[in-house]
């Protein structure tokens, strides 16, 4: 009996030992993923390619990481909403521009695409506390610009993105008129279980059963279920229920967390939308959704022009 119990504790100590080992070496890794398989860290294509109206854009994040980004317009003269995107947590904004293309003309609007640190043409290397540094660099320069409508700057973040957003959003009530969130978690703590089931024992989230030993390790938590209750503009939730990432129930979760607080909250569901083409399975609903929300949260205004 002593001999079969030290071997279970021997067996128990060396999952925790071998889970510390995987986290502290490639938690970054896992969490972002800046260069695809096969593919270099380059953009493949710029907006020129698709014939869109841009420009490049060159920040400064406020530690002083130099960042990349597109700033995409319907034409030069538009003062319609002004999406600021934020990405997944793979590959680059040129991989989004066709989605984008088609947002532009379904939503007669501008984007601006941010090149997370470490990302596409960006410096440095990616962690939360500075993507959420790059994020509010991108909002600032957006809200000191005199060739769009301040009051009409929507924040979009899909999976990883919604994380990003959903911290800018909070931080920022007077600079972001409305949040939209796709297929998001509600944190790097719940999807460690989610993506490595063995982890769920010992890293999880408030819902999560166990004793979350090794949560102090993490080192971009990006916990969206602590901050989306604390969003007092409108959110629109877009959830793809094919998804095959993060498991649909996290959006649910967030919606009700928000909606405790927010009345202005509105939960989408595609039935046929899996992480990445959420957009594209949804058809013309899913552009009709957010084209509604915008008529309600984000009106036009005197200052428009072609809109």
């Amino acid at each position: 009996m002593v001999s079969y119990v030290s071997v279970l504790l021997y067996g128990v100590g060396g999952i925790v030992v071998a889970g510390m080992a995987l986290l502290v070496a490639f938690q970054e890794k896992l969490v972002y993923v800046p260069v695809l398989p096969g593919l270099t860290k380059s953009y493949p294509i710029t907006p020129a390619r698709l014939r869109l109206v841009y420009e490049d854009v060159w920040l400064r994040s406020s530690d002083g990481i130099r960042l990349h980004s597109w700033f995409i317009k319907l034409f030069p003269e538009c003062r319609g909403p002004t999406i600021l995107f934020f990405q997944e947590n793979a590959g680059n904004i040129a991989h989004r521009l066709e989605m984008v293309r088609i947002m532009l003309q379904r939503l007669q609007c501008n984007v601006f695409m941010l090149s997370y640190r470490g990302y596409g043409a960006s410096d440095g290397y990616p962690s939360q506390h500075g993507i959420i540094n790059d994020a509010q660099a991108a909002l600032d320069h957006l809200s000191q610009r005199t060739d769009i409508d301040t009051d009409r700057i929507v924040v979009f973040g899909r999976s990883l993105g919604g994380a990003v957003g959903s911290v800018l959003t909070k931080n920022n009530p007077d600079k972001v008129a409305a949040l939209i969130l796709e297929n998001t978690f509600t944190s790097i703590l719940d999807m460690a279980g989610v993506l490595l089931p063995f982890l769920k024992w010992v890293i999880g989230g408030p819902g999560t059963k166990g004793p979350k030993i090794l949560n102090f390790l993490v080192r971009s938590p990006w916990s969206t279920i602590d901050i989306i209750g604390q969003v007092k503009q409108p959110i629109l939730f877009l959830s793809g229920l094919q998804d095959e990432m993060v498991p649909p129930s996290h959006m649910q979760m967030l919606y009700a967390k928000a909606a405790a607080r927010n009345r202005q909250c509105i939960f989408v569901e595609f039935p046929t939308g899996m992480h990445m083409d959420t957009w594209l399975s949804g058809g013309d609903h899913y552009w009709r959704t957010i084209q509604q929300f915008f008529e309600k949260h984000v009106p036009k205004t005197g200052y428009d022009i072609g809109n």
